[in-house]
């Protein structure tokens, strides 16, 4: 049997720490080995115990969830982010995802659902609950992009006309298994398609794809009539 992946919770609530604790006791797959109650505490914490994923809320005293990420990224790679919050606005989830964060999900949550981001997660893939997702796309389809400074990626003119349509069904919210039956090629064709990708946007996973996606103006979406 594998070692169970190790976890940090990191709010500034009480009751919320001790309330995450216990959805994940059960849970064979994880073990909670330290609570933060900010994200100074949390940068700490995590040093000392280095776990697998660092569940982080967003909005804390002392150092703010965002920028106890950045840290984290900075400083310690190999742990995984997934913000929490009960705000779960879309400049919450731009920046949380933009300082490196591996998901966002609201606080509201099931403990299934929790369970099965923290295995995303731990995998490093990227997680985002579906109402963010939708959201986050609309806003940046309707946000200008700026004339002076589009945001485009240095290697995207590199792109190959596969990546880009790789690049435009995931950010229409298709997984890989969805993408390889639409090309009607293999799911480690559309892996390889993925790698390239990501390399040449300079992206690290499938939720700055998205971001960068709508940022750029090189994807868009269809509008509601």
């Amino acid at each position: 049997m594998t070692a169970p992946a190790t976890v940090l919770i990191a709010d500034d609530q009480p009751l919320v720490r001790r309330g995450l604790a216990l959805m994940l006791a059960p849970e064979p797959d994880f073990q909670v080995v330290a609570e933060a109650a900010d994200g100074a505490d949390a940068v700490r914490l995590a040093h000392e115990h280095r776990p697998d994923v660092v569940i982080m809320d967003i909005r804390m005293p002392v150092l703010d969830g965002i920028a106890a990420t950045e840290r984290l990224v900075a400083e310690l790679p190999d742990c995984r982010v997934l913000a929490l919050s009960t705000f779960d606005m879309d400049e919450h989830v731009v920046a949380a995802l933009r300082a490196g964060a591996y998901g966002f999900l609201p606080k509201d949550i099931s403990p299934e659902d929790l369970v099965a981001a923290l295995q995303v997660v731990r995998d490093g893939e990227a997680i985002l609950a579906p109402r963010l997702l939708t959201r986050l796309i609309s806003s940046h389809v309707k946000a200008p992009i700026h004339p002076t400074s589009p945001r485009v990626p240095s290697g995207a003119e590199g792109l190959t006309p596969r990546e880009r349509e790789v690049w435009r069904l995931i950010a229409a919210g298709l997984d890989n298994t969805e993408i390889a039956e639409r090309l009607g090629v293999s799911a480690s064709t559309v892996k390889n398609h993925i790698t390239g990708l990501f390399a040449g946007l300079g992206v690290r996973d499938r939720a700055q794809a998205v971001i960068a996606a709508y940022e750029t103006g090189l994807v868009t979406a269809r509008r509601e009539s």
